[in-house]
């Protein structure tokens, strides 16, 4: 029995690093490629926008900013967008001249509490343009402590689409054993991993997740050079020991079995495609399904609070 095919895109590609408004009209243009092609579920990279700062310290060391350093932060946090916001509604309407299911990772701003907060993010998109939803980054890696706040358990989504259920997880997240669970508990068939990670061992992670989880792993990362910082910004003088390639890229598309569909692609930007087979999630899960018949819930467990935490709760004694 043959199923239909399900169409995707992997974008890799870089942003117009620190311009907001620029990266969001190649956003689109981006997009709109892609479903020329034939793409119904498309996927950007981590932080696309307004860029993954690699490279750069923000002034920081142990014990001690600069006050350069949070300039740099300002122009960062200037450039990152409201979820909802203007921003969201311009790729809503890319997408939905594309009819496609899209999922980008973008720098957003605290807009309930403080304001003063940026996470890394992942927006969700229906093909008529509705923003679905966002994950936030559980535990930003290393440095990255330095500019992202911590997502909470109220923003692991998984979607119900006509080509399966997605979702996923951002970059290093997918190193935690409990976070990939929680996803395939959800039932994950169409698992996005956006990611700023370009080394090998990334694609033998993507091939994992895909073999482990049984389910389609899309795999996305930006290619940046050097040249496509923005020269007169504050701090840039940290990048002077980095190589010219400053991020190569490596984004992949996995199946059920752990093989590769596309990718991986090093070195330049471009779009990968696949097509992909939803019957072989079934074919796959014959001996082994990690939420199903090899789990054992006797022996081990796992909870997940999905509750919202708020840093300030009000109440009213009356």
């Amino acid at each position: 029995m043959r199923y239909d095919l399900i169409p995707v895109a992997v974008v890799q590609a870089a942003p117009v690093l620190f311009n907001r408004e620029a990266t969001v009209k190649k956003t689109c243009d981006l997009i709109d490629e892609a479903a020329s092609k034939g793409a119904r579920v498309i996927l950007f990279p981590e932080a696309f926008i307004p860029a993954y700062p690699r490279g750069l310290t923000f002034g920081t060391v142990v014990g001690s900013r600069t006050e350069e350093g949070r300039y740099t932060w300002q122009r960062y946090w200037e450039n990152a967008i409201d979820v909802p916001g203007v921003e969201t509604e311009i790729i809503g309407e890319a997408v939905k001249k594309a009819s496609a299911y899209l999922a980008i990772g973008v720098i957003e701003k605290d807009s309930t509490f403080s304001g003063g907060t940026l996470y890394c993010t992942l927006l969700y998109f229906s093909p008529d343009g509705i923003l679905l939803g966002k994950h936030r980054k559980l535990k930003p890696t290393a440095a990255e402590r330095l500019i992202w706040g911590e997502g909470d358990g109220s923003t692991l989504p998984v979607f119900n689409t006509p080509y399966g259920v997605i979702g996923g997880l951002i970059c290093w997240e997918n190193y935690m054993p409990l976070a990939r669970m929680a996803m395939y508990g959800k039932g994950v068939e169409i698992y996005m991993a956006p990611t700023a990670d370009q080394r090998d061992s990334w694609h033998a992670t993507m091939r994992h997740i895909g073999f482990e989880g049984r389910c389609f792993v899309l795999g996305c990362n930006q290619y940046v050079d050097k040249s496509m910082y923005p020269t007169d910004l504050i701090g840039i003088e940290d990048l002077k020991d980095q190589p010219d390639i400053i991020c190569r890229g490596g984004s992949t598309i996995i199946s059920p079995m752990g093989g590769v569909l596309a990718g991986p692609l090093y070195d330049k930007e471009g779009i990968l495609y696949a097509d992909l087979d939803r019957g072989e999630i079934a074919r796959s899960k014959m001996d082994f399904d990690v939420v199903g018949q090899y789990a054992r819930p006797d022996v081990f467990r796992l909870i997940v609070n999905e509750e919202p935490a708020s840093p300030v709760e009000y109440r009213n004694g009356k």
